[in-house]
This record gives C-alpha cells, sequence and structure tokens, in this order.
C-alpha cells in the first residue's frame, strides 16, 4: 500500500499537523536566539567553544524533531544497513554523497546522523543568507556557502571561476577545526520521472550525477577526511512529500551506508583545467552512480518481493 493510499481522517491530520507545527516552532524559537547571539560574537574573535556550543544547541533541536519522529510517527518502520567497512564515530570528518528525491531526505538524513556521525553540513547558496535566521544560522554553523555564477558572467569575466574555487575552499577548510560531515547531492536536484526522461538518464532510478562539487571537496579535504560515505535512501512505497512525512503517512524507509574507496590519483588532481583529468573523475563517478543504481533496485526489489 502506497502512502497516498494510507490517508488520515481529516481531524486526526489537522491535531497531527498543528502538534508538528507547534513543537517544531516553539523549538525553532527556543534554539534559535543563542545560535544567532553567540554567532555575533565570531565576528569578534574566533572560538572553538563558541563553535562547539552552537553545535551542541543545534544537536538538541535535532534531537526534538527525531523525538517528534518516535513520538508521532510510530508506525513507520526504519531499515537502517551500514557496511561493515564502514567505522562511523562522532569524531570523523566526512564527505557524504546521497541520492535525492524528496525534502524528507535531509530529514532521514538528520535522524539517522544525530548519534553516529557529526553535524552535517551541505555547500548552499550565499543567497540563503538574507532569509531571517536560516540563513545566518547556516552561516555561523559553517554550512559553505557558494556565491555561485552563471556560465554567461563567466565567459565574460574568467577570474569569476576561481573566485567561486576559492570561496568554496576557504568555506571547507574553515571544517577543519572540528569534526564534520559535508553533503553533496550529486544529482544536483531533486529525481522525478520528468527530470529522469528530459536527461535521458542512463540510470533507472537516478538523474545523472554532477561531479565538480565532489572533485573540489575532495581536492580540498580528500587527505584528510577519514570517510567517503554514500547513502542511499529508498522508500518502498514512494517517494513522499514533507507535509505526508510528518502525518505519518510514510509506513517505511530503507537506509544503506557505504564506504567509497578513494583512488590515490583522485588527491592533488585539477578537476577544472585538467581535461584529462576530469574525464578520468567523470568516469570514475558514473561507476559509482551505476553501483548505487543497481543497489537501489535491489532494495526496491527486496520490499516488492517482500509484499508478494
Amino acid at each position: 500500500m502506497s502512502y497516498q493510499q494510507q490517508k488520515q481522517p481529516i481531524l486526526k491530520k489537522i491535531t497531527k499537523g498543528l502538534t508538528v507545527g507547534t513543537i517544531i516552532t516553539g523549538s525553532t524559537f527556543f534554539h534559535g536566539p543563542p545560535v544567532l547571539a553567540l554567532g555575533l560574537t565570531k565576528l569578534i574573535k574566533q572560538s572553538p567553544k563558541v563553535d562547539a556550543t552552537n553545535i551542541n544547541i543545534t544537536n538538541s533541536w535535532l534531537a526534538i524533531n527525531n523525538w517528534l519522529i518516535d513520538q508521532l510517527l510510530p508506525n513507520l518502520n526504519w531499515d537502517i544497513s551500514i557496511d561493515d567497512d564502514l567505522d562511523l564515530n562522532m569524531q570523523g570528518r566526512y564527505l557524504m554523497t546521497c541520492n535525492h528525491q524528496s525534502w524528507v531526505d535531509t530529514t532521514v538524513n538528520q535522524y539517522f546522523g544525530l548519534t553516529r556521525m557529526p553535524l552535517t553540513r551541505f555547500f548552499t547558496k550565499w543567497e540563503l543568507i538574507f532569509i531571517p535566521f536560516v540563513g545566518q544560522a547556516f552561516k555561523i554553523l559553517g554550512f559553505p556557502m557558494m556565491k555561485r555564477h552563471t556560465k554567461a558572467q563567466i565567459e565574460k569575466n574568467p577570474e569569476l571561476k576561481y573566485k567561486d574555487m576559492n570561496e568554496a575552499r576557504k568555506a571547507c577548510e574553515q571544517l577543519l577545526s572540528q569534526p564534520f560531515t559535508l553533503l553533496n547531492y550529486l544529482e544536483g536536484t531533486r529525481f522525478s520521472p520528468e527530470k529522469h526522461a528530459q536527461q535521458k538518464s542512463p540510470y533507472r532510478n537516478l538523474l545523472k550525477p554532477k561531479a565538480g562539487g565532489l572533485a573540489l571537496a575532495l581536492n580540498i579535504l580528500g587527505d584528510q577526511i577519514d570517510a567517503l560515505v554514500d547513502m542511499t535512501i529508498v522508500y518502498p512505497d514512494g517517494a513522499p512529500g514533507y507535509g505526508d512525512f510528518w502525518l505519518g503517512e510514510v509506513s517505511r524507509i530503507a537506509v544503506n551506508l557505504r564506504k567509497i574507496q578513494i583512488p590515490a590519483w583522485v588527491h592533488g588532481g585539477n578537476y577544472e583545467d585538467d581535461a584529462e583529468y576530469r574525464e578520468r573523475f567523470q568516469h570514475w563517478v558514473d561507476q559509482l552512480w551505476t553501483e548505487k543504481d543497481q543497489l537501489i533496485t535491489a532494495m526496491k526489489s527486496q520490499y516488492q518481493s517482500a509484499a508478494a
């Protein structure tokens, strides 16, 4: 039965929606101001203690979200698989790739990672800095914020390409003072059948990967990370919307984590200016994506067989 078929009585949905919205909003207003206030002190002096305190406050906010999931969504079944050679801990430094289907993906990552990995950051657009509270929190918590320029702008002023890279380098290097998980959605957007057809993607379950962001992160951080982690998320009953998730209309979520071996030749390459290296790197990512596509098919088949 798909989540679309698991509709609840309207009064129950309204009650649950109001409960979730009230608790998350209240938690955000409780945790947000201390993060912003402490963040302002960093304008005067950088402080590892302030960074650690803000991370603890953020983890407290995430813990309430996870508590809501456990309390209000008791019928949600998690199937989490971690490869034996992947040793995760709260003091690690990880790069993570993941397929992207729904806004729920980030919640899944937070639910899984809160007690297993350091706080997850991801590349964000610089323009988000102007969103009240959210944008400032991203900046304070060390999310790499990118001023991405269009191809037309770079063609007009080639120096902008290197400015973008330098901004990314500075943002990533700031993470090295603490444990971190840096997430990259290689597809660059959420999967949909329409996008899949438009791209003529060679993969059954995935859009084409964009290798540039991963190449940049590995170039900056590659020899200082503990592992490149690939997370695969499968919704056996279909990718849900964010509201569907919080209203309890998702019954199963499957998560697989595997460690990706990084070839020695990857380190130190110049993805932007070395065409041979870029082609080799793209081929390597295509191979990883082919393996991931096969894994998703196998995970889906497992649930289809169980339902038969």
